[in-house]
């Protein structure tokens, strides 16, 4: 039974807060469970200043460290950023990181969220940032023969020498640098296209998320390489909503 009509703010609010009634008590526990997601999601992004602070990883590119569905805690590059960072960007590298023995994922260097070629309207890639380039650099003396996707040189890269500075990127389970053949993903990545850091990932968690991101039809396709172009792996992206 609700509280008399003269009753004031404090009654009707003990009244909202213990009473059984089934349609007061439904909606009392959807605001309940709202607020506790709506308080995690900030603690979240005070720790990591990225909003949103975890992405799904929608393809295998960096298998087997990283795996579709898994669910990745993403860092402003800054925060926490390694010795090795290179200048200005609390990135490193995986070649600053070998040199270091800075690890993450199971191998040298940072693994990074980025926008390809700083564009907001196409899906992010979650890449290991290999060797930093300069403008007008010709990277391919630096760059791990493996690959180049069996470019003979510089002239054969897509970008090389680099248009500008930034970073070298390659999926683990990828064939070829981003930056390289017919297909390539993105220019060298700028600092500024950079969304934040990979930290740790939770296996599966990323699913639901999934499910609820656009429809295959609304999505944009997945980038795949061909043999030619550096190995048939996709290029992996994370989605940037908020998990559901």
């Amino acid at each position: 039974m609700s509280p008399p009509n003269d009753a004031g703010p404090r009654e009707w609010l003990h009244w909202l807060r213990t009473t059984d009634d089934e349609p007061v008590a439904i909606v009392r526990d959807v605001l309940s469970t709202a607020g506790w997601v709506v308080a995690i999601g900030l603690l979240l992004f005070a720790v990591s200043g990225v909003w949103p602070p975890m992405v799904a990883v929608e393809s295998p590119s960096m298998e087997p460290h990283m795996s579709r569905t898994d669910l990745v805690f993403v860092m402003e590059e800054h925060r926490l950023a390694g010795d090795a960072a290179r200048d200005g960007t609390g990135v490193v590298t995986y070649a600053a990181g070998e040199r270091a023995g800075y690890e993450k994922f199971g191998s040298y260097g940072d693994v990074i969220i980025f926008r390809p070629d700083g564009e907001s309207d196409r899906t992010p890639i979650i890449h290991r940032a290999h060797f930093w380039v300069e403008e007008g650099e010709n990277w391919y003396d630096e760059a791990n023969p493996e690959y180049v996707g069996g470019a003979d040189d510089c002239g054969e890269l897509a970008y090389c020498p680099a248009p500008h500075a930034g970073f070298i990127t390659k999926g683990d389970n990828n064939g070829a640098y981003d930056q390289v053949g017919a297909l390539a993903l993105t220019g060298p990545v700028k600092p500024q296209w950079v969304v934040g850091t990979a930290e740790f990932r939770i296996p599966w968690l990323g699913w639901l998320r999934l499910q609820f991101a656009e429809s295959p039809v609304d999505r944009p396709a997945p980038v795949r390489r061909s043999p030619a172009a550096g190995g048939p792996a996709d290029g992996a992206v994370a989605n940037l909503s908020a998990p559901a």
